[in-house]
């Protein structure tokens, strides 16, 4: 049995010792040694130390993906501080919602943040704080207390903060690392924003444990993100269903130094997978994750070897199989909830802990057992083979990110002229799926402009719809609640009825 209980503030050890000058992380600014990341980790602690922070304290960070988000996380582990990533591309009143919630010390801001509290810190003070601080030694920190905190919503919109332990942070590296048998010669490509606990805990926690070099990227666009995998020699890099669907569509870029390929964040349709093979001659490794584990559950194993319809193997570290209603395991390969525990057996066992909890008016919240219930439907088989069949939850996935139905309908109920408003997924070939709103209005008249610009005063511009639909009524059951079930279907109905008063529009300017 693998015996594991490391902390983050000592996650560099290894690489100190054997490779102290050999690059740990590279990014827009430039390139840090494991020698320069130790010394702005201790330099951030010192900085956060003369700002307040004490451990136990949160510390918020909404800043750019480059190397001051690096330092600052590191250095909020050695103080013994809990990290908090709050997205840039959040609007003003989802960025506050965070911080009410958390109650940070400290706020670093960089400039696309739009929270202005007296705690608030500005990206060049920040700099300057680094290059002044005394470097302080790291905290003495359990590998079960907290580390950082995750944001997840369900299907209702509210934030939940979830609270992960130093150990559950470092654990999936560890594993992937063991399991795909990486060394100094990784150099793992991330573009997705680091303010994302998935992302901190996928980069610079994991290629530490590898020795090998994080490559933060500053870009999501198809040639910015090729532009970094070729230029800084990036071999494995993930990103987003609609991401390698564009790619697959140049086969002339080069990205020739990848090894491999990730696909993340939603559903992966196999059709992906082989028009990507034949554009660049690598078969995607198709991921599963979930927050609460955190990050990576399952993930296609190394090479080329995957089964259609499926989302890999699960990790060593967890135990997901299939539950009925009643929380009845079920047999390997039948169909139920999935749920997820630590696994009892082999190298691995007992190595994952469940989440701390829940982040609640300052405290932590235990949940209420052990077992994770994902809130996906689908099977586990013998070997280990995952595969997600439907999801439970409503929540709709559109190129990665999650858009909350709830969310998106309160905004629209706001409107004088909308009686019923239900948010629906409308699937499409490039990002998964799009985002769909179908009306009962006392108005068959009605400006989709003016809706569209409602949505997008309050919400982030993925979430706001990009197809309406108006009927003169919504399918609803007996408590009078919009039946959701088969909204789609019920919507291409209603367009195909020639005696239908139904009128579409596609919003004007939609996200891309």
């Amino acid at each position: 049995m693998k015996k594991f209980d490391g902390t983050i503030a000592t996650v560099l050890q290894g690489a100190l010792e054997t490779r102290p000058n050999s690059p740990a992380v590279e990014a827009a600014s430039g390139v840090w040694s494991y020698l320069d990341l130790d010394d702005r980790a201790q330099r951030a602690a010192g900085a956060l130390r003369a700002l307040g922070v004490v451990p136990g304290d949160r510390v918020a960070a909404c800043l750019p993906n480059d190397l001051d988000i690096v330092a600052a996380f590191h250095g909020t582990q050695r103080v013994g501080a809990i990290w908090v990533g709050v997205g840039e591309a959040l609007p003003q009143n989802e960025q506050m919602e965070l911080i009410a919630l958390c109650e940070p010390a400290v706020v670093l801001a960089g400039p696309k943040c739009r929270i202005d509290t007296p705690r608030t810190v500005s990206l060049d003070r920040w700099r300057a704080l680094l290059e002044s601080a005394d470097r302080i030694p790291s905290a003495q920190m359990n590998p079960d207390s907290p580390a950082g905190i995750a944001f997840t919503s369900g299907t209702s919109g509210r934030p939940k903060a979830i609270v992960h332990s130093q150990r559950n942070l470092l654990l999936p590296g560890a594993a992937l690392v063991a399991t795909r048998g990486w060394g100094p010669e990784l150099r793992k490509g991330d573009s997705f924003p680091m303010t994302i606990l998935n992302l901190m805990v996928l980069s610079t926690l994991l290629t530490a444990q590898a020795g090998g070099c994080a490559v933060i990227m500053d870009r999501r666009d198809l040639d910015g993100v090729a532009e970094w995998i070729s230029s800084r020699r990036v071999t494995v890099w993930n990103g987003a269903p609609a991401q390698l669907h564009d790619l697959a569509q140049r086969p002339d870029i080069d990205i020739s130094s990848l090894d491999e390929v990730w696909c993340g964040g939603s559903d992966t349709p196999d059709s992906l997978r082989r028009s990507f093979a034949e554009a660049h001659g690598l078969v995607p490794r198709v991921t599963y994750g979930l927050t609460e584990a955190p990050t990576v559950v399952s993930i296609d194993p190394p090479g080329s070897e995957w089964l259609p319809g499926t989302s890999g193997r699960v990790l060593p570290q967890y135990d997901v199989a299939a539950y009925d209603y009643s929380g009845a395991r079920l047999p390997a390969g039948e169909l139920g909830e999935l749920c997820l525990t630590g696994a009892s057996t082999g190298e691995w066992a007992q190595t994952w802990t469940p989440l701390l909890g829940y982040w609640e008016n300052g405290v932590v919240v235990p949940p209420r057992d052990g077992i994770v219930a994902t809130g996906d439907i689908g099977t586990v088989d013998a070997d280990g083979w995952l595969r997600v069949l439907d999801r439970k939850k409503l929540i709709i996935i559109r190129g990665g990110a999650n858009v909350y139905p709830l969310e998106v309908e309160r905004v629209l109920a706001a409107h004088p002229d909308i009686v019923k408003v239900a948010v629906y997924p409308v699937p499409d070939d490039r990002l998964g799926q799009r985002v769909g709103a179908v009306i009962e209005s006392t108005e068959q008249d009605i400006d989709f402009d003016e809706l569209t610009q409602l949505c997008r005063r309050d919400l982030s511009p993925y979430k706001v719809p990009e197809f309406w639909t108006v009927v003169d009524t919504l399918p609803v059951n007996a408590m009078g609640k919009v039946r959701r079930a088969g909204l789609y279907d019920f919507v291409v109905e209603q367009r195909s009825d020639s005696n239908s008063t139904t009128l579409t529009a596609p919003t004007s300017g939609r996200p891309a």
